[in-house]
């Protein structure tokens, strides 16, 4: 099996930071993709940000030149810097891998989801 845990969602002031993690872990064999969706209450889930392996970073525009994704290829694990947030930028956020396991079978995993509210 595969899974994919998040960590890191928290309450934060407007204008302060938190970085997220996601760990993929199981019977994998190669990740091609890595990245971050978020779903705000009401809304449907879009795109935050992610990086295919060996490509550039897709960023929403909304959170360009405030968060910054990286990949820890041999870790399985790809992390969200999120600084200069806004209340906006509340919501859930869920970690998204498109992979192929042992057995070549390429699919798309999501995490649980973490929550992030950024509120005074």
């Amino acid at each position: 099996q595969v899974r994919l845990v998040e960590s890191g969602g928290d309450l934060v002031q407007p204008g302060g930071s938190l970085r997220l993690s996601c760990a993929a872990s199981g019977s994998i064999r190669d990740i091609y993709t890595m990245g971050w969706y978020r779903q705000a209450p009401g809304k449907q889930r879009e795109l935050v940000a992610a990086l295919p392996s060996g490509g550039t970073t897709t960023y929403a525009d909304s959170v360009k030149g405030r968060f910054t994704l990286s990949r820890d290829y041999a870790k399985n694990t790809v992390y969200l810097q999120m600084n200069s947030l806004k209340p906006e930028d509340t919501a859930v956020y869920y970690c998204n891998a498109d992979l192929t396991t042992w057995s070549y079978r390429r699919s798309t995993y999501w995490g649980q989801g973490t929550q992030v509210t950024v509120s005074s």
